[in-house]
């Protein structure tokens, strides 16, 4: 696997893992590749930092774990499929600007806002599917983000 960083043609940066360079080239070719903030498919390389191996003395840092992309491998995607795609990632980026980013703290700042310990606020953060459910239970509104994001403390 091989993770390249990518840009749109509106300068968001984001990051894709491929099989192999030639499986960018080809998933490029066809189409399907598309911007997570905005649905953008004019996508591209962007310019990357080379790895520099450490000194053979050096401790190494622990690997970060990557969560993988899925994509299609049978060809282009239908123009309608690939347009309602493109209508739900700008949704999901008009949404989310307005809405602040709170991590792994989300259960609890929906909690707090439910039962009015806090002022209600759009806000938008990581959450497994057990506290989402939990969260459901309880009669609190939660919603997937169903376009890939990367969290500000994690871009660039």
């Amino acid at each position: 696997m091989i993770v390249f960083d990518l840009s749109c043609e509106d300068g968001h940066r984001f990051e894709a893992w491929f099989r192999s360079s030639s499986a960018f080239e080809d998933q490029s070719g066809k189409g399907l590749l598309m911007c997570p903030h905005c649905g953008s498919g004019a996508v591209t390389k962007a310019p990357m930092a080379p790895a520099v191996p450490a000194k053979g003395n050096a401790r190494p840092a622990a690997p970060a774990k990557a969560e993988p992309e899925a994509t299609s491998q049978g060809g282009a995607l239908p123009p309608a499929v690939r347009e309602a795609m493109q209508k739900l990632a700008r949704l999901q980026a008009d949404t989310i600007k307005d809405s602040t980013y709170v991590g792994s703290r989300f259960a609890e700042e929906s909690r707090a806002m439910h039962y009015g310990e806090k002022d209600a606020a759009l806000i938008h953060g990581k959450a497994d599917a057990k506290e989402a459910r939990e969260l459901l239970e309880e009669g609190i509104t939660v919603a997937p983000l169903l376009i890939p994001f990367t969290p500000p403390d994690e871009t660039n």
